[in-house]
C-alpha cells in the first residue's frame, strides 16, 4: 500500500488556544517536542484528509466509523526540522474481532527531517458483524526528549478510539449516459463510485448489474487494488452499428445487493445516437452559454398547475456546454488558452448545452424539475437530476442555419429523491424548436415529457419556453392541461 505523506503545521497560537500555559515548560520560547495523534473532522462528520488542510478545529480521540474504506489516522510529531530520524511505536487492540481489520505499518511510524507526520492505514478487509472498537495506542520513541502526547492534562490525544458501528455500503454510477460511434473495437471507459468503500469478495462475484442489451460488447473491470472507493469498467463494441439513420441504446441497471444499495444514478446508457449532416460553425450551442460569466443563467417559463390553474411559471438554471475532445464529430474550438501548444486548446460540442451548479455539491433548476415535486431533496448526492450536463441537443435548419433549427430533449434516465430518501429513476424526453426572435434573443420551444409509473402513472408532458436573456416576451397563455406537483 502506498502511504500518504500529510503534513500538519500547528501554530503557537492554536497550541496556547487548547492547552493552558502551565502545561508547558519553555526554553528559549521553543515548546518541548511532543507526539500525538492528529484526526480531524469536517463539520459533516467526515475525515479532513491531505491535501485538504484545517488548522482551526481540534483533533479527536474518537471517532465512528460505518465505511469500509481505508481509515487513514495521522500521527504528528510537534519539532523543529529533525537532524536525525526518530521512530514512533504505537499498539492497536480491539475488543471484538482481531481479524475483521488489519493496520499499516505494524507498529512503528517514522519521522525525519521536515516530514513531521506519518499516517496509520487501518483496512478493513471483511465486514464486521457487531459493534467493535480498535484503539491506537502511541508507546514510546527513540528520541526520549520526545514527550507522547500533547504536553497537557486536557487533551493528550495519546489514544486514538475507532467505533466500528453499523455499516452503510452504497453504490452509483458518476455519469450517467455515454455515446458512442458504433465502430467494432470502439472502447467505453466508466467507474462504479463506492461513497463508503466496497469488500472485494463481496463484489467478485455478486450480480450488481441488471442488463438490457442493444447490441453485442464485452464487460471487463480492472483488479480491484488499494483503492476501495470505485471501480474502472471497460465496455468494448463486438459489432459494427453506425447505421447513421438507427438508434442503438445498451442499458446497465445497479442492483441491489444483500450487502450494496443503489442509489444516485442507478442507470448507465450507452448510445450510438442517429445522425444528421451539421456545419459545426452554426455552434447554436454558443447562444446559450457564456462562460464569461461565473453566473449565466438561462431563463424559462413553464406551464404548470399553480394553485388549481394552468399558467406560465419562470424559473432560470445555470447553462453551461459540453466539453467534447478535438477528434468529437461536433467539436468546435472554444480557446487555445493564448497558446501555441494544441494540447490545452478546449472544444465545446457546437450542438449541446446542459445545467450544473458553478461549484458546490448541491443542484440547479434544470427544465424547472424543482417546481414538479414536494419534498424533494436538493443535494446533487441525493438528486443528480437535477444537474443535467448534457440537457439539449440542436439541429439547425438545413443543417447550417445560424438562426433557427430543432431542439432535441436528449432522451435519458434522471435520479430524483425526497427528503424521505425515496429515490426515483425517471426517464425524460421531448423535441421543439428554436428561433431568434429579435437581435441576439434567442427562444426555444419545446415539450418535455417524464415518464415514471410510480410517479405519474406512465407519461406525462407540458411545454416549456426557454430564453438566453432575462428580458424576453412573456408568453402567451395556451389551452392545454398541465401537470400538478408530485410528492416524492
Amino acid at each position: 500500500m502506498n502511504r500518504i505523506k500529510i503534513i500538519f503545521v500547528l501554530s503557537l497560537i492554536l497550541a496556547f488556544a487548547s492547552c493552558s500555559k502551565d502545561d508547558y515548560r519553555l526554553e528559549s520560547g521553543i515548546i518541548d517536542p511532543f507526539v500525538r495523534f492528529n484526526f480531524i473532522v469536517g463539520s459533516n462528520n467526515i475525515p479532513i484528509e491531505y491535501p485538504t488542510v484545517n488548522t482551526t478545529t481540534l483533533p479527536v480521540n474518537t471517532f465512528e466509523n460505518k465505511s469500509v474504506k481505508v481509515l487513514k489516522v495521522p500521527v504528528s510529531l510537534t519539532s523543529t526540522a529533525l537532524k536525525e530520524p526518530v521512530k514512533v511505536n504505537f499498539s492497536a487492540v480491539t475488543s471484538g474481532d482481531a481479524n475483521s481489520f488489519s493496520v499499516e505499518p505494524k507498529s512503528e511510524l517514522l519521522f525525519e527531517g521536515n516530514k513531521l507526520t506519518d499516517t496509520i492505514f487501518v483496512s478493513f478487509d471483511k465486514r464486521w458483524a457487531n459493534e467493535q472498537t480498535i484503539t491506537l495506542k502511541l508507546e514510546n520513541a527513540s528520541d526520549p526528549a520526545i514527550h507522547i502526547g500533547n504536553i497537557n492534562t486536557y487533551a493528550p490525544n495519546d489514544t486514538f478510539t475507532i467505533k466500528l458501528g453499523e455499516i452503510s455500503t452504497v453504490y452509483t454510477f458518476p455519469v450517467g449516459q455515454y455515446l458512442i460511434k458504433g465502430e467494432v473495437g470502439e472502447k467505453i471507459d466508466f467507474k462504479v463510485n463506492f461513497p463508503n468503500g466496497f469488500i472485494p469478495s463481496e463484489i467478485e462475484n455478486a450480480n450488481i448489474f441488471k442488463f438490457l442489451d442493444g447490441f453485442e460488447y464485452s464487460l471487463t473491470h480492472d483488479d480491484f487494488g488499494d483503492n476501495r472507493s470505485s471501480i474502472n469498467y471497460h465496455l468494448t463494441l463486438l459489432e459494427d452499428i453506425q447505421n447513421p439513420d438507427v438508434r442503438y441504446e445498451t442499458k446497465l441497471t445497479l442492483t441491489n445487493t444483500p450487502n450494496y444499495i443503489a442509489t444516485g444514478n442507478t442507470i448507465l446508457q450507452i448510445i450510438k445516437p442517429t445522425r444528421s449532416p451539421r456545419d459545426v460553425n452554426a455552434n447554436p450551442a454558443s447562444n446559450f452559454y457564456d462562460l464569461s460569466s461565473q453566473f449565466y443563467l438561462t431563463y424559462g417559463e413553464t406551464w404548470f398547475d399553480r394553485s388549481g390553474t394552468c399558467a406560465w411559471q419562470a424559473y432560470n438554471a445555470f447553462t453551461f456546454p459540453v466539453v467534447v475532445t478535438k477528434d468529437n464529430e461536433n467539436a468546435i474550438l472554444y480557446s487555445d488558452k493564448g497558446t501555441a501548444n494544441p494540447n490545452d486548446d478546449v472544444y465545446h460540442d457546437a450542438f449541446k448545452i446542459g445545467f450544473n451548479v458553478v461549484t458546490g455539491t448541491s443542484t440547479t433548476n434544470s427544465f424547472n424539475l424543482k417546481r414538479w415535486f414536494s419534498n424533494e431533496a436538493v443535494a446533487a448526492a441525493s438528486s443528480p437530476g437535477f444537474n443535467i450536463t448534457s440537457a439539449l441537443e440542436f439541429f439547425p435548419e438545413n443543417g447550417n442555419s445560424k438562426t433557427q433549427g430543432k431542439v432535441l430533449v436528449i432522451p435519458q434516465y434522471i435520479t430524483i429523491a425526497g427528503t424521505n430518501k425515496n429515490s426515483h429513476n425517471i426517464e425524460i424526453s421531448g423535441e421543439g424548436t428554436y428561433k431568434e426572435i429579435s437581435a441576439g434573443l434567442f427562444e426555444i420551444s419545446f415539450e418535455l415529457k417524464l415518464t415514471n409509473e410510480a410517479l405519474f402513472g406512465g407519461t406525462v408532458s407540458t411545454q416549456y419556453r426557454m430564453y438566453n436573456n432575462k428580458t424576453y416576451p412573456k408568453p402567451a397563455a395556451l389551452s392545454i392541461d398541465c401537470p400538478k406537483e408530485v410528492a416524492l
